[in-house]
């Protein structure tokens, strides 16, 4: 599957009713290690076919921002259920990923 990108409009019914977990990758156009993390972000879309992936700009939707609590990207968010389930704050390899949310 493709990371797709979406809205704070879609952010409830892409992420919180997902019937499976989901990768949030908070970034922006404008960061160099958001950059870097894209193709590992791009790989586990690729493998991971019982994980959603998904992006956030976060210049766009500032209260998604402000919900979550993203204070430094690029930051990847995981959710089960409707619920945050774990954290990966900055570069990191998949493995590290992985075992930051949980999956």
């Amino acid at each position: 599957m493709a990371v797709k990108e979406i809205t704070g409009a879609e952010f409830e019914e892409e992420v919180i009713k997902s019937d499976v977990p989901v990768i949030v990758d908070f970034k922006a156009e404008w960061c160099g290690p958001c950059k870097v993390l894209k193709s590992t972000v791009e790989e586990i879309a690729g493998e991971r076919a019982d994980v959603k992936v998904v992006s956030v700009d976060i210049d766009e939707e500032e209260d998604l921002v402000d919900e979550y609590e993203v204070f430094s990207i690029p930051c990847l968010v995981a959710f089960k259920g409707g619920s945050e389930v774990g954290r990966s704050i900055g570069l990191a390899s998949k493995s590290e990923i992985y075992g930051a949310l949980g999956l």
